[in-house]
C-alpha cells in the first residue's frame, strides 16, 4: 500500500485501519526528520508514537512533554488542512509540557 493510495481513500472517506496506520506512521516519520530529538513524545493511538524536538531526554515513565490526538486530526494537521491553534481549540489535541506547540513545524506536506 502506498501513501498516495491511502491518502486518496482517506480523502474519499473510505480509509480503513491499514490506511490510517500507513498515513500516521509516514507523517510521524516526516516530523522526526524535521524536528529530531527526544524532548516531546507525539502519540497517535493506536497507530504510532515518536519522540522528537531537541531538548531534555526522558528515560523512564511518561515523558515531561506529550502531545496526543486522534489519527484524523494528525493527518489533517500534518497536511496543512487545519492549523495548530484551530486543532487545539477543538479539544481533540492534548498537549502538556514544554515545547508542545507544533505550529512552527506544520504542515509537513501540503495536499
Amino acid at each position: 500500500m502506498e501513501f498516495e493510495d491511502a491518502l486518496r481513500r482517506y480523502d474519499a472517506g473510505e480509509a480503513e485501519r491499514a490506511d490510517f496506520k500507513l498515513l500516521v506512521k509516514h507523517l510521524l516519520k516526516l516530523l522526526v526528520v524535521k524536528a529530531p530529538g527526544h524532548a516531546v513524545e507525539v502519540r497517535i493511538p493506536p497507530y504510532g508514537a515518536v519522540q522528537c524536538i531537541e531538548g531534555p531526554r526522558h528515560t523512564r515513565g511518561t515523558p515531561g512533554a506529550v502531545i496526543e490526538m486522534p489519527a484524523e486530526m494528525w493527518i489533517d494537521l500534518a497536511l496543512g488542512r487545519v492549523e495548530w491553534s484551530a486543532a487545539r481549540a477543538t479539544g481533540k489535541v492534548r498537549a502538556s509540557g514544554e515545547r508542545t506547540d507544533l505550529s512552527a513545524l506544520l504542515p509537513l506536506l501540503t495536499r
